[in-house]
This record gives C-alpha cells, sequence and structure tokens, in this order.
C-alpha cells in the first residue's frame, strides 16, 4: 500500500487541497481531502476504484494519472475541472509518478482548487506577543465534514470580531477551549493575550485571587500580584467549567464585568479592566441555574452569544474523518505507517456512544498505535471497555430483506420506506435505556427522535 509515503509526499509538497495516490494500473490506493467544505467525496467511495470510474468525467486523455502512468513522466500544473455534487470546481493538478528502486509504482496527486470561493488566497501569519498566554489554535484546527462542524465555524466567524461574551456549551471533549481560542485568533484582540482558567481545577478560596489579584499583606504569603482579569487586559479571558465556580466569587466575577474594574483582595483601588469575556460550561446551563450552579443574572451577562457544540455521537459522519485524520496525525508522531481501521472497528467506533467525544477518539486511537502490530487498526487494540460485552455482527443497521411483491399487488415505496423507519426506531428505543441513547444510535438529534416518534404513534401506550 502506498500510504506510507503520504508524509513524504506533504513534505515535499505543502499546502495542497486533495492527495491521491494510485497504484501502477491506475486504481486509487490513498484518498484524502483537506476541503471538506468543497469536496464531498468519502475515502470509503473513491480508493480501490479505476480511476476513470471514480472521476466519471475524466478519460484516458484528459487523466493525468493515465498519462502519468504512460509515460512514466510528471505531469505539472495542468488544469482541470472536478465536479463534487452540483458544484464544478476547477483546479490545477500535478501527478509525480512514484518510483521504488527505479520501477514505478504509482502516482501521486497534489490538487490545488482555483478561483472564488474554493481557492486558498493565502496563508495569513499572525504577529503575536512573546509570552504564554498566546493561542495554540485555530479555527483550522476544527476537524470535521459533518454540517454541525460548518455551522459552528460560521457562527464563530460570525462573532469573533465583536466584544459580546460568549458562553460555549459541550460535554467533557468535545472542544471547548479549541472554540475558544478560534474566537480569539480571528478577533481584534488576536495580537493581545489570551488567558484561560478552568475553574474547576482551583479550591474556591484560592480562585478569587488568581482572578483578582493580592495585595502584599492582605493574608499571611499574599504579596502583590496581579490577577487574571488584569494579565488579561487588551485580549480575552476564557473561564472553563463557569458551573464549577462558588456562586460567592460568581457574584463578584458578574460586578467585576459590569464595572469593568477589579480591586485586587486587600486593596481599595480599583483597577480597570478591558477583557473580553469567554466562558464555558459542560452541562445544560438551564438545568446548572435551576440546580443553583449558575447565577441566573451572571448567565444571562456570559450568555449574550451562546454556542453549543454537539456531541460526537450526534454527528456520527464525523467519526469516519477525525478517524483518519488522528490516524495519518499518529503516523507522522509515531513514525508508523498504519492505513486504517478495520471493518469491525469501523463498526465497533460507528455503534459507540463517545461520553468522551473527540478526545475519547483521539486517546484510544493513540492508544492502539502503541500496541498495534498490523497495518490496520483491529478490535484487540482498542480498550476493553469500549467492545460490548454482546458484540456481533448484527444490529439495528442491518440491511432489511426486501419483500417479494404478489401479482398485482400495489405496494408504495414511501409506505415501505416508513413501516421499515418505524422498525428501527422501535428497536432503537426498546434497546436503550434513554431516548437520548435510541437517538443516538439512529444517529439523529433527540428533537428528531420526539417528532418521528409523535409522527408514528409510537409514543402512546
Amino acid at each position: 500500500m502506498l500510504g506510507r509515503y503520504v508524509e513524504q509526499i506533504l513534505s515535499i509538497y505543502n499546502h495542497v487541497d486533495t492527495l491521491i495516490l494510485t497504484d501502477e494500473r491506475g486504481y486509487v490506493d490513498y484518498y484524502m481531502t483537506w476541503r471538506p467544505d468543497v469536496n464531498t467525496n468519502k475515502a470509503e467511495n473513491i480508493v480501490g476504484k479505476y480511476v476513470l470510474d471514480a472521476w466519471g468525467d475524466l478519460d484516458e486523455e484528459s487523466s493525468t494519472i493515465l498519462k502519468c502512468l504512460r509515460t512514466g513522466e510528471p505531469v505539472l500544473n495542468e488544469y482541470q475541472v472536478f465536479r463534487y455534487g452540483i458544484l464544478s470546481v476547477p483546479s490545477i493538478n500535478t501527478t509525480m509518478p512514484l518510483r521504488e528502486q527505479g520501477k514505478l509504482v504509482g502516482t501521486a496527486t497534489m490538487v490545488r482548487y482555483l478561483g472564488e470561493p474554493f481557492k486558498r488566497s493565502e496563508i495569513v501569519l499572525d504577529i503575536k506577543e512573546k509570552d504564554d498566554f498566546n493561542t495554540r489554535y485555530s479555527i483550522d484546527d476544527i476537524k470535521g465534514c459533518s454540517d454541525s462542524v460548518r455551522f459552528l465555524k460560521e457562527k464563530i466567524r460570525m462573532v469573533a470580531n465583536t466584544n459580546s461574551s460568549v458562553l460555549i456549551y459541550g460535554e467533557t471533549g468535545v472542544g471547548k477551549e479549541l472554540v475558544a481560542q478560534s474566537i480569539h485568533a480571528l478577533s481584534d484582540r488576536k495580537n493581545k493575550k489570551f488567558v484561560s482558567q478552568n475553574c474547576a481545577a482551583i479550591p474556591d478560596n484560592l480562585l478569587e485571587s488568581i482572578l483578582f489579584g493580592t495585595v502584599k499583606g492582605a493574608y499571611t504569603g499574599a504579596e502583590n500580584r496581579p490577577g487574571l482579569f488584569e494579565l488579561a487586559k487588551g485580549g480575552t479571558l476564557f473561564l472553563d467549567e463557569i458551573n464549577s465556580m462558588n456562586i460567592s466569587v460568581q457574584a463578584k466575577i458578574l460586578k467585576a464585568i459590569e464595572d469593568k474594574e477589579v480591586t485586587r483582595i486587600g486593596g481599595i483601588s480599583p483597577i480597570e479592566t478591558d477583557v473580553r469575556i469567554l466562558s464555558a460550561t459542560n452541562e445544560n446551563p438551564m438545568d446548572c441555574i435551576e440546580n443553583k450552579k449558575l447565577r441566573r443574572d451572571l448567565f444571562y451577562r456570559l450568555s449574550v452569544v451562546e454556542i453549543d457544540i454537539e456531541p460526537l455521537r450526534c454527528r456520527r459522519e464525523d467519526i469516519k474523518f477525525l478517524t483518519d485524520y488522528f490516524i495519518n496525525q499518529n503516523n507522522t508522531r509515531m513514525n508508523r505507517a498504519i492505513i486504517g481501521v478495520d471493518e469491525e472497528v469501523e463498526k465497533i467506533f460507528d455503534s459507540y456512544e463517545w461520553p468522551g467525544n473527540i478526545r475519547e477518539l483521539k486517546n484510544i486511537l493513540e492508544g492502539a498505535f502503541n500496541v498495534a502490530t498490523s497495518r490496520t487498526i483491529k478490535k484487540e487494540f482498542l480498550p476493553g471497555y469500549i467492545i460490548p460485552s454482546s458484540y456481533t455482527s448484527r444490529s439495528i443497521h442491518e440491511k432489511k430483506q426486501i419483500p417479494v411483491w404478489e401479482e398485482g399487488e400495489n405496494f408504495s415505496i414511501e409506505n415501505a420506506v416508513q413501516e421499515y423507519e418505524k422498525e428501527l426506531i422501535t428497536a432503537a428505543v426498546e434497546s436503550s435505556e434513554s431516548l437520548a441513547e435510541a437517538a443516538a444510535k439512529l444517529g439523529i438529534s433527540r428533537q428528531n427522535l420526539n417528532y418521528k416518534l409523535k409522527k408514528y404513534s409510537l409514543n402512546e401506550g
């Protein structure tokens, strides 16, 4: 397999939008796109196909891959147009021959998209202050191919250049700090400090001094120290797990935000602040208010804009995308040549609930890399807890037998589809402990499941 050459190729030819590797016969051996916003093709629908079957608009003469295989010579910067759904995307393709010990073993094609709005028109280098508070992530680090991820990125771009407070809600491991850093990196404050504090990581009696600072002598051992509000002056202050903060400290946070000034513990002189507040909670904000974990007035002040990040189980199309991404990342870091997960692992990943979300997927794959003895990730390389004890190849996702029609029978496709959908929903609900779990198995939102239960009268009786 030619996947082991991917990182070597990318180190020579940077900033490609799509990379295609074929064998010496013209069959696709590896396919990866870094532009799912433009290119809707999936690797599983491309790999293994003959190049003219994978791209029906091409022929023997227009295909740079087949031209390269015929001549053994590179085809440089050739103009082509690819169709992705309703989009016709112009591109520049470079196809290079791949050789092992002088023998032609395949080709590597690097694709760059042209024209608005497809092309990457520039590489932006942000000038940042040299301190320990700069962001490590940008919006390009938010990975996924689902509509949910696309909408998330659109919202980040929309709110970045305002000074409004943003409350980010999402389960553990979905990437809340990544979203916060992306907002800062796209904002007018990007050249100032990004200061992050996990409120659950600091005892209540210390959190106040960390946030507001101290004056020497305020208590035993206290020194003149600025708090995070002062350190973030002109920049962004991100308060993670705000729902874990003591209610009394929340009242002081609210006052600091409204007055745009803080007073150090033990001090008497207020200090003006100029910070944008981003915050996050790993529990539903309204539940936090109901359970007295979050002040209602502080919630209203922090949630001028609210960004909800869907859990991984509700956007299952991202699982395969992220799996490929982390495999490529681990191959580079660990100097391995893993080409993917086998079919059994793919089914396990697709049916698993992912309570730890993207972080859990990343860690599971890293763990598998440490013990893998083959070119693919197999079930035995996964931690035991992810594999159901009753795991079999049969599930509610199996194909239903196509009915046989009697002569003269009028059978509606629409009715058949609805009947099958009802059976799937019933099976999912009966095998789940909650509607949220059933919705995750079906790959739909809980709201959509409630609608379908009502539509088919499945919640009656």
